[in-house]
């Protein structure tokens, strides 16, 4: 009998403790899809950033128009943070209603986390969010002393940055806080360095050296016949040949014939 109390009076125990735990947890519970959003919102955005930062990079100059511009920023924000689902079409434009809107960025009181796609996503260009396409210039070190002597291209790092502004959570449940008062922005960016020095063929750089101020000893290519037949007339021990005076395809890094054609 005495057994039996006990087990009577400790009966409803685990069951408290569930709720209490339950009452604790609700919040997190509640949380958790919040979170989810703005991961996605964020991942989003430096899919965004690095689509602009690709199609900025082959537009070229052409972007500095404000026109081009905002057909980029429209771009980005009809293709990537609207609808999944949106068709690709030209010159479409996202607009502020549900249909093109991505129906998993909603806040608990079913509005939108975006609540304008012109007012609340823009992109600018460069490490300080310049509003016009341009490039970072490239280092005067050095290594840039000849680039327009030998035609090299010098733009340096090309960036765009994209950032989105989110709509707080509803206030007054306290479930949401601090969300309900975050006025988060979310930024992303993305660095290209684009136009590397590299060339297509050996006598593609050897163009570049062609300017007699860059390579002085181009001026002895006339000679070299010259020296080419005192050397033969010389009997020099080891077959030694005649220098290359001059000569610059002397150093071409090519590949033997057997090895360019199909196995």
């Amino acid at each position: 009998m005495k057994i039996f109390t006990v087990i009577k009076k400790t009966s409803g125990q685990a069951i408290t403790e569930l709720l209490i735990i339950l009452l604790a947890l609700l919040p997190l519970f509640l949380i958790i899809p919040m979170i989810a959003k703005y991961q996605d919102i964020s991942h989003t955005t430096q899919i965004a950033s690095r689509y602009a930062a690709f199609a900025g990079a082959i537009k070229g100059r052409t972007l500095n128009t404000p026109a081009r511009r905002q057909y980029l920023a429209d771009n980005i924000r009809r293709r990537i943070f609207s609808n999944p689902d949106a068709p690709v079409k030209t010159n479409d434009v996202a607009g502020d209603f549900k249909s093109h809107q991505n129906l998993f960025w909603r806040t608990p009181a079913d509005t939108a986390l975006i609540q304008s796609f012109s007012n609340d996503i823009q992109i600018s260009f460069g490490m300080d969010d310049k509003k016009s396409h341009s490039f970072s210039p490239a280092s005067d070190g050095l290594p840039f002393l000849l680039k327009d002597s030998l035609a090299l291209p010098a733009q340096g790092i090309y960036t765009v940055n994209v950032s989105v502004k989110l709509a707080n959570v509803p206030q007054g449940l306290r479930f949401y806080q601090p969300f309900d008062a975050l006025d988060l922005v979310m930024s992303r960016s993305t660095s290209l360095l684009i136009q590397p020095w590299t060339a297509w063929s050996p006598s593609n750089i050897e163009t570049h050296f062609e300017n007699p101020s860059i390579f002085p000893a181009q001026k002895l290519k006339n000679i070299s016949p010259l020296v080419d037949a005192v050397v033969r007339s010389i009997d020099l021990p080891g077959n030694i040949s005649a220098p290359k005076l001059g000569q610059l395809d002397f150093w071409r890094d090519v590949v033997p014939e057997d090895r360019l054609k199909a196995q």
